[in-house]
This record gives structure tokens, C-alpha cells and sequence, in this order.
């Protein structure tokens, strides 16, 4: 069944093929990147499927944001990270309820505002690997 709606949709096909090779390849810190890589696609393609009106392509991509802020709350190290990983939990726990809000309310641009705030995230983090 998987492989038959990957063969149904080339651009999926290519996707997990894409997303397959860069996780092999990727140490900790990046598999974190492409985590925030795969919620803010998801989080922009649920504000537009929001606009669109397209209930079932939002749904869909607000599911997987919402398990996306999940996981990676879910690895966050309270130990090491103290005060930082305290304030990434509750940042988490505000968005997923933000996106909730959002998609019951199909307002897109707050699921907008969230990306943005998500986005700085990801970009401090990237900024943090490449030290």
C-alpha cells in the first residue's frame, strides 16, 4: 500500500527518497534540522490548504505539525538544557495549541505566525551547528 501511493505521486516518491538519503547521512543536531525543515513545510502547506478551503490537505498537514512539535519537544534533554529546554517545551506546548486553535478557527494566518516563530528557531539552531 505504501509503495503504491508513492508510485501514485512522483513528487512523494522523490520526497521520501530525498528525506531517506539526508537522514542516513545526518549527525543528531542535523536530523533536528530537518525535523523544523518538515514543520514549516507542513505548517505553511496546512496555511494553505487553510485558504484554500482544501479541509482534507489541512487536516493532513496539520496532523503531521502537530506530531512534529511533539517530537521534538519529546527530545528535549532537561538535564543539559536546563532554563533553555524548559522555555523549548513550553514553546512547543504553545504552538501545537496555537495550531489546534487555528486550524479549528481555519485561520491561516495564525498557523502563518507560528511558522515565522518556528522558522527563528530553526535558523538559531542552524546558527548553532555551524559554530
Amino acid at each position: 500500500m505504501y509503495a503504491t501511493r508513492l508510485l501514485a505521486d512522483p513528487g512523494e516518491t522523490y520526497r521520501q527518497v530525498d528525506i531517506n538519503s539526508r537522514i542516513n547521512g545526518a549527525s543528531p543536531h542535523g536530523l533536528i534540522c530537518l525535523l523544523f525543515d518538515d514543520l514549516l513545510r507542513s505548517l505553511r502547506l496546512g496555511a494553505l490548504a487553510t485558504e484554500q478551503r482544501d479541509h482534507p490537505a489541512k487536516s493532513a498537514n496539520l496532523t503531521k505539525a502537530l506530531a512534529l512539535l511533539f517530537a521534538l519537544e519529546s527530545g528535549l534533554d532537561f538535564e543539559r538544557g536546563g532554563a533553555v529546554a524548559e522555555t523549548l517545551s513550553r514553546f512547543y506546548r504553545g504552538a501545537r495549541e496555537t495550531v489546534m486553535e487555528a486550524s479549528l478557527a481555519l485561520d491561516a494566518e495564525q498557523l502563518r505566525r507560528v511558522a515565522a516563530n518556528v522558522a527563528e528557531i530553526a535558523d538559531s539552531w542552524r546558527t548553532i551547528g555551524a559554530r
